[in-house]
């Protein structure tokens, strides 16, 4: 595998509920690195961007509406087969179906606030650290 490059971001429930340490820890645990970390509020443009292709879904402005109601951490994360590495780190998308010893397994309460984002693919990340960090 190849060393890559992946965006990643904690979202406001998990900002809130203190796992920040605890989800870099992991990261780092599994041989990433952290090669850029921010704390901040996402901009309405950042969020409609990133999140354009649900839009007019019935989801969509709920959605919207929790990314900006509070801050995140927005990471660029790399290494060897970062994204997979990364998106089994987190665990299924639903926390109910994610399993034990992963982020959402562990974190996550609900699907609507299920703790971390995290690309799919290569051209997903490039997409998403251009819109999160320019």
């Amino acid at each position: 595998m190849a060393i890559e490059k992946t965006y990643t971001m904690i979202k406001p429930d998990g900002v809130r509920n203190g796992h920040i340490g605890e989800i870099v820890n992991r990261f780092e645990r599994a041989g990433l690195t952290i090669e850029r970390m921010e704390l901040t509020n996402v901009t309405e443009q950042q969020a409609r961007s990133n999140y354009a292709e649900h839009e007019g879904k019935p989801f969509y402005d709920g959605l919207i509406s929790y990314i900006l109601s509070g801050p995140v951490v927005k990471m660029v994360v790399s290494g060897e087969g970062a994204v997979k590495k990364v998106r089994t780190l987190m665990g299924a998308t639903n926390p109910a179906d994610a399993a034990p010893g992963t982020i959402r397994g562990d974190f996550g309460l609900v699907m609507d606030e299920n703790v971390i984002h995290g690309s799919d693919s290569p051209e997903s990340a490039e997409r998403e650290i251009g819109v999160f960090f320019g």
